[in-house]
């Protein structure tokens, strides 16, 4: 285990030109490329054999082609490989070079990885980027449970919160539980400085590696729980995918740093809400993953949120989205094959008990998963907005990801709370560009049972209308003000204006908040 990974500036710059010239890229290893698409299915079930096996059927057609086969066997797959294959893969850096980096050992002709090492590409509102990140070899290549201190690499949760992150330009921001640096290196994209915090020297080591790797500038690394490494100090945007799987705190229990916060339940998600507000200036924005539990005394699933902001020092606006709820028991099971403790083994069935043991004495049920988007109002009268939803269905098509629509539903609602319902009936309002409409009928019938009008981005939100409100959408182009439209609704459903206007008013402002119709 990389204990010592080195950061050296002079063989990083040797790693970056070698894997810069070969095809060790994303474009090539994932879809149809170098291990197929049935590969890569095996690989995000845990399963590397398969995608050996399909590099294996492969005739390299080029040096780079032989190369990058090579790293990604080594590297990501967690295969030793012959030493001169891994010297003819990284020509500048050479063998002794990866190994005084601590990316790998060699034994003899063979070389074995020490690092998990793989391409990262994306493209948010600065563009697109290619990066190469390093962190602990997975279960996966160590075909056994993990070490308590192990550094998790990009995954599912990682790339939802990169995603997610609001891409506005700010002075600040702050990375809470760093771990390998993936999100303060996306952080570092939008903000001018970043702090990046972790409690395991580890993360940190890993995390100053790909920051050097890649070139990036303005992250400055602390170690230390939580806030406590930024005691005092106020950021404009913050950033945290926390440590929050809920784990029993027992013996025997395996508790690893990446994941498990060493508070009981969700206490830890609920510690990071509570203190975010002292950390954010005035408009500032927290991002954040969590858990929370449904079941025993104060446990409201993600209504609990509203009670952990409320702790705060300021008034928080406080956005909930719920994507998951699982109940204890698969919640369990899940996490325990995380670790790496196979099912139908006698230690999967002793941590299992344990688990389910920790709900049932705390009258847990259900575990909930979702993202939590908390501002600090610029005025500090303004009373905090509170929302919680649950969206279970398919996101929209988001390619810059979920940043750009977040922002520009904030930015709505700031301009909804400044704006009254008599002056908000004078506004053009006009539909965005992805918003479509679909009526079902009973056969026969020529009024339509039931109208939806759907998102094709953000959420990918499903609106139950109605023939008033569908009218006034299709009606906003832009030019007429709401009230116009209604006015000529009115008139021609033979409605009560006044009446009408009452009932599709609340109906804009939602529409609005969530970007279906736009200022």
């Amino acid at each position: 285990m990389p204990d010592d990974l080195q950061s050296s500036p002079d063989l990083l710059a040797r790693l970056r030109d070698d894997l810069g010239r070969s095809l060790f890229t994303v474009a090539r290893l994932s879809g149809a490329g170098a291990w197929g698409a049935s590969g890569g299915a095996a690989l995000f079930r845990g399963e590397r054999l398969a995608a050996r096996r399909a590099l294996a059927s492969r005739v390299p057609t080029s040096a780079e082609e032989q190369a990058s086969d090579t790293l990604a066997l080594l590297f990501v797959l967690g295969y030793a490989q012959p030493a001169h294959a891994v010297a003819a893969a990284l020509p500048t850096l050479g063998l002794e070079g990866a190994a005084e980096l601590g990316l790998i050992s060699v034994e003899g002709q063979d070389v074995h990885p020490r690092v998990d090492l793989r391409p990262y590409s994306f493209v948010d509102a600065s563009g697109e980027a290619n990066w190469w990140v390093a962190s602990d070899l997975g279960e996966m290549a160590l075909q056994g449970p993990l070490r308590e201190d192990h550094v998790l690499g990009i995954g599912g949760a990682s790339n939802t919160l990169s995603g997610l992150m609001i891409p506005r330009a700010v002075d600040t921001a702050l990375d809470l539980g760093t771990g390998c640096g993936i999100q303060a290196m996306h952080a570092a994209r939008h903000a001018r400085r970043v702090v990046a915090t972790d409690i395991s020297e580890r993360a940190l080591v890993f995390a100053r590696f790909n920051v050097a790797l890649n070139l990036i500038d303005g992250i400055e690394f602390r170690l230390g729980s939580l806030f406590e490494p930024v005691a005092g100090e106020r950021f404009d945007h913050i950033v945290s995918n926390p440590p929050f799987v809920i784990t029993p705190r027992a013996e025997g229990v395996p508790t690893y740093e990446y994941r498990d916060g060493g508070m009981v339940g969700d206490a830890l998600v609920a510690t990071v809400v509570a203190e975010a507000a002292a950390h954010l200036n005035p408009g500032g924005v927290a991002q954040l993953l969590g858990n929370w539990e449904t079941g025993g005394r104060g446990k409201r699933g993600a209504y609990s949120v509203l009670d952990w902001a409320a702790r705060g020092e300021q008034p928080l606006d406080v956005w909930v989205v719920e994507r998951e709820v699982q109940d204890v028991a698969a919640y369990s099971e899940t996490w325990i094959r995380d670790g790496g403790t196979r099912p139908g083994t006698p230690d999967f069935e002793r941590l299992y008990e344990a688990w389910l043991d920790d709900f049932a004495d705390r009258g847990v049920t259900e575990v909930g998963f979702g993202y939590v988007t908390l501002r600090r109002p610029g005025d500090p009268r303004a009373h905090g907005l509170e929302t919680v939803e649950r969206l279970a269905s398919a996101l929209g098509s988001n390619d810059l990801g979920l940043g750009s629509h977040l922002l520009a539903c904030l930015d709505a609602q700031d301009w909804l709370r400044e704006v009254s319902d008599d002056e908000l009936l004078l506004v053009p309002l006009r539909v965005a560009g992805d918003v479509t409409e679909e009526r079902h009928y009973w056969p026969g019938n020529d009024d339509p049972t039931v109208i939806t009008l759907r998102q094709g981005g953000g959420f990918g939100r499903a609106v139950e209308s109605g023939t008033a409100l569908s009218g006034l959408v299709g009606a906003c182009d832009g030019e007429l003000s709401v009230g116009a439209i209604v006015g000529a609704l009115a008139q021609l459903l033979d409605a009560d204006e006044d009446a009408l206007r009452g009932e599709l008013v609340p109906r804009v402002r939602d529409l609005v908040a969530v970007g279906m119709l736009r200022v």
